[in-house]
């Protein structure tokens, strides 16, 4: 394995999930593929969805709560009302302390 020089690895700085731009400290590089690097936004997305898929896998009532959870949670989206005001702005609050 060779060590990029630095001045290469600044140059990276593109999520690998949604393209955008994003400054070193805002993303999470994959350990064994240090090029790959996700932004905090996608990871976290990264995250729920691997969470989803091993419930999928290992049923039980803390998977099933999540998967209602997850279900209210694309209802939500689907509908826009993530985006309306001050209602958006509680139910943004309540999805970053949802498992």
């Amino acid at each position: 394995m060779s060590v990029q020089p630095e001045q290469e690895r600044a140059s990276e700085t593109g999520c690998w999930c949604c393209g955008g731009e994003y400054p070193e400290a805002q993303l999470v590089r994959l350990g064994s593929h240090p090029e790959v690097g996700v932004c905090l936004r996608c990871a976290r997305w990264l995250q729920r969805r691997a969470v989803q898929r091993h419930d999928e896998q290992h049923p039980s009532p803390a998977a099933r709560l999540r998967g209602g959870i997850q279900t209210v949670r694309d209802a939500v989206i689907r509908k826009g009302w993530h985006q309306r005001g001050t209602l958006g702005v509680v139910l943004r609050w309540i999805d970053r302390h949802l498992p």
